[in-house]
């Protein structure tokens, strides 16, 4: 796929069958012995790997190729919980990163702690959206997992590479630097909210996410939360304009 992101293979979900289990493993392939006399059968493709930017800030989600039918109705509304949820932490995440703005402004870091945090609520949105617009199956769980690293126990992931420090000049002009990316932002959005559409009728009647509308897709959420996390100075280099 175009951004990276792996659509692996469902396992058990058919239209109105159950969703995978959350960090459940997938069964090896069998492999079957050839035929006497006959060709081997050919090789399993290798996964392809997570990611396809080297900012530090990675976000992916592992996307089932059939997805229940009825998912794309149900899974905004059970959804609901989970943003409730994310309203809260996202308050807490302005609180903290307004003290971290501060502390970056003085000393060219973002305290652990806090970054740790916002790395967590920032992962818990992912998850969120994700699901939210039926990119996965399995409910993601309400306690945030905190921390720079991603554990990798979830379909949809979020990463940081903390780097060696911050730009205290940039940390100052934060607010003027976001500009542009802002008004691209707004655009964005328009166009994400009509794939959403568009995604959600083709998964209502084909059962399938179409490979290009879901690469733009899980690169616009990418972009925005990218953004979004340089903000409040989860990573220094300025984002790209890229959806990858």
């Amino acid at each position: 796929m175009a951004n990276g992101e792996d659509r692996q293979p469902d396992q058990g979900s058919s239209e109105g069958g159950t969703s995978s289990s959350p960090g459940g493993s997938e069964p090896a392939p069998i492999a079957r012995m050839p035929a006497a006399g006959g060709a081997p059968p050919p090789a399993v493709p290798p996964s392809r790997p997570v990611g396809g930017s080297e900012y530090p800030i990675g976000i992916s989600v592992d996307t089932p190729s059939h997805i229940a039918r009825w998912r794309p109705i149900v899974q905004w509304i059970l959804a609901i919980p989970l943003f409730i949820v994310l309203y809260v932490l996202r308050f807490v995440l302005e609180v903290l990163g307004f003290i971290g703005w501060i502390a970056a402004l003085f000393t060219g870091q973002l305290p652990e702690g806090i970054g740790n945090f916002l790395a967590g609520v920032y992962r818990y949105a992912w998850r969120t959206y994700s699901y939210a617009l039926f990119l996965r199956e399995s409910y993601p769980p309400f306690a945030p997992e905190l921390g720079y690293s991603d554990p990798g126990d979830d379909p949809a992931r979020f990463d940081v590479r903390r780097g060696e420090g911050l730009s205290r000049l940039a940390v100052l002009f934060r607010i003027i630097l976001v500009i542009p990316q802002a008004i691209v932002i707004f655009f964005l959005g328009i166009a994400l909210y009509i794939a959403a559409i568009v995604g959600f009728f083709a998964v209502l009647f084909t059962g399938e996410w179409p490979e290009g509308l879901h690469d733009f897709v899980v690169g616009a959420c990418r972009w925005i939360l990218r953004v979004d996390a340089w903000f409040f100075m989860l990573a220094d280099p300025y984002p790209p304009f890229a959806l990858n």
